[in-house]
């Protein structure tokens, strides 16, 4: 236990609480539960804003609950510890993770699965071994839902161990903050997933910043030719910087289909494909611009309209094979802190997803340039 004077008493903060589907978030005063068995309770250094926070934010119907407090991209410090904890103390820096990681089951135990069957991924509106649970409260003292077992869109948030993951605290927390979810899944999809071997070729769809996390995943592992498909024409130039070699501009090929110029480009199709918007259509776009044989298409996206994915039974014949990924396969324990070490050995880039910073005032400035499109990730800062 931690022996702080914080310590075993509640906290009050702000956060960034929003109280209807796609309403603006309100900065409001919350008061925040100390950590009971299991939890950690942290505070926030900065977060990010991820695309999964604004499809959350949208929804009307469950898993669309609130009042809530959105976030799980993030840095922080421990400031307290419930019982049972060991893995964790006081002033320890760490990011937090939407995927748990236990240690002891059989999947967290297995280099074939980052899945933790002890506590399966579910968007629950409480904590992980309480899921009807909060440790929030509004000035009513009335309850406020978490997100993904995280919620770091406030001063202070509770955090299951099963989702947190201990960083070096020489990493600067902003850089360390991307490590979080985005960043990771793309990356850890070309080493986990695909295992992308020297001078593979490589097509990406989609080039925000899980896309471009990939295309920094296939530069790292040696890839040779690294193509992008996206209809802005200035993720072209953006892309340079993680590796991109190159273009695919749906709306400049006129007639001819995308697979149908991959396919030309790779001379019989790219060894990995990676669909990262979340679009049945481009899902099998990827699938058909694979090559025959050994081809394999990965995806990272979650299908934004329900649609089913409808493969060619004859594809999958001639050897090609499509598999998902959530979290990009990383086992947060293990291969975050892995990534941080690349980060500070300079192999890994992180600099340029950063495009935008704001204070926790200004959060929705962060929501709106995500809906424009504009930029990669805008970091959020508690206080700055």
């Amino acid at each position: 236990m931690a022996s702080n004077v914080t310590a075993g008493s509640s906290i009050r903060c702000k956060a960034a609480v929003c109280r209807g589907a796609g309403e603006a978030l309100v900065i409001e005063e919350v008061e925040v539960a100390p950590p009971k068995a299991w939890e950690v309770r942290i505070k926030i250094v900065c977060t990010s804003l991820c695309h999964s926070d604004v499809t959350f934010w949208r929804m009307k119907d469950f898993p669309g609950v609130y009042p809530r407090i959105f976030g799980h991209e993030a840095f922080g410090v421990v400031e307290s510890v419930g019982e049972q904890v060991e893995e964790f103390k006081a002033g320890d820096t760490v990011v937090p993770v939407f995927l748990s990681n236990c240690y002891g089951c059989e999947d967290c135990s297995s280099p074939r699965s980052n899945m933790c069957s002890s506590f399966p991924f579910r968007v629950a509106p409480g904590m992980l071994r309480d899921p009807t649970a909060s440790r929030f409260s509004d000035a009513m003292g009335r309850p406020i839902h978490h997100f993904l077992n995280v919620s770091s869109f406030a001063e202070y948030t509770v955090i299951d161990v099963a989702h947190l993951v201990k960083v070096d605290p020489v990493v600067p927390p902003e850089k360390a903050c991307l490590l979080s979810c985005g960043i990771s899944t793309g990356v850890g999809a070309t080493w986990k997933i695909a295992g992308v071997e020297q001078g593979s070729t490589i097509a990406v769809f989609g080039l925000g910043a899980v896309g471009l996390a990939v295309v920094e995943g296939a530069r790292l592992r040696g890839a040779g030719k690294i193509i992008g498909v996206d209809v802005n024409p200035d993720k072209f130039e953006l892309g340079k910087k993680f590796g991109l070699t190159d273009f695919v501009n749906p709306k400049d090929i006129g007639e001819r289909s995308i697979s149908e110029v991959i396919i030309e480009m790779t001379g019989g199709g790219a060894d990995y494909c990676f669909e990262c918007i979340g679009l049945a259509s481009l899902m099998q776009s990827a699938f058909e611009s694979s090559r025959k044989g050994w081809g394999k298409t990965i995806i990272l996206g979650v299908e934004m309209h329900g649609q089913p994915l409808c493969i060619n039974s004859l594809s999958i014949l001639h050897g090609k094979c499509i598999m998902g990924s959530l979290f990009g396969g990383i086992k947060p324990k293990t291969d975050i802190p892995i990534l941080a070490k690349k980060y500070l050995d300079k192999e890994l880039h992180l600099d340029s997803f950063i495009t935008h910073e704001v204070v926790l005032q200004d959060i929705n400035k962060a929501f709106e340039l995500m809906n424009q499109g504009s930029g990669l990730r805008c970091i959020i800062w508690m206080d700055k």
